[in-house]
């Protein structure tokens, strides 16, 4: 089993999404002694895509300059490690009703058209598909799944447009309101998750 393991929270160890991540993966070692994990914390930064990127990733020139060369292998390395992971775990806290600005980088970067996902007659098709993810949602006042959570949808969404089809959430949600009872359902939730 190889298993990717993602961080996103700019909080360091005061971050709750760390903690469950970690113990998420503790568990999936836990019960895969053989188990590879391959760490990527996106909070130390994630280029974002834009016009430089669309022309040298997207547009894929032939002969690339060596920036366009270093576009394209920033992108295909965290690609790579998708494609190589049988489980994605993501930690996922909720900045201002939805996912950290990192993440949303790191999806652009891995979403591409004729590797991660195309277009077909009958719509889009994900080409990352037999992966499962383990998100653990954290946020201080946003109810998991609630209209405010803009956040869960969109990344169960997107993981699915690139073929990621199983996934599971443990939430620690509403910390601000009752912090012991979310940590608590956070528990409970990764008490249930099978390894």
């Amino acid at each position: 089993m190889n298993i990717l393991h993602i961080d996103s929270a700019i909080t360091g160890d005061a971050s709750v999404s760390r903690q469950l991540t970690a113990d998420i993966v503790a568990k999936l070692q836990a019960e895969n002694p053989a188990a590879a994990v391959t760490y990527r914390d996106l909070a130390t930064g994630v280029p974002a895509i834009d016009n430089d990127w669309f022309q040298a990733v997207r547009l894929a020139p032939e002969n690339p300059s060596d920036a366009q060369k270093a576009l394209i292998a920033t992108s295909d390395a965290y690609l790579k490690e998708v494609q190589d992971a049988d489980v994605l775990v993501i930690g996922l806290p909720i900045y201002n009703f939805t996912i950290t600005a990192q993440l949303k980088n790191w999806l652009d970067q891995i979403a591409r058209a004729g590797i991660s996902f195309r277009y077909t007659a009958e719509g889009p098709e994900g080409l990352l598909k037999g992966k499962r993810a383990i998100v653990a949602y954290t946020s201080a006042g946003t109810p998991i799944g609630s209209e405010v959570d803009f956040a869960s949808g969109y990344l169960r969404h997107i993981l699915g447009f690139i073929g990621i089809t199983d996934v599971d959430f443990v939430a620690a949600d509403r910390l601000a309101f009752d912090r012991d009872a979310g940590l608590a359902r956070a528990q409970e939730a990764l008490d249930k998750i099978a390894a």
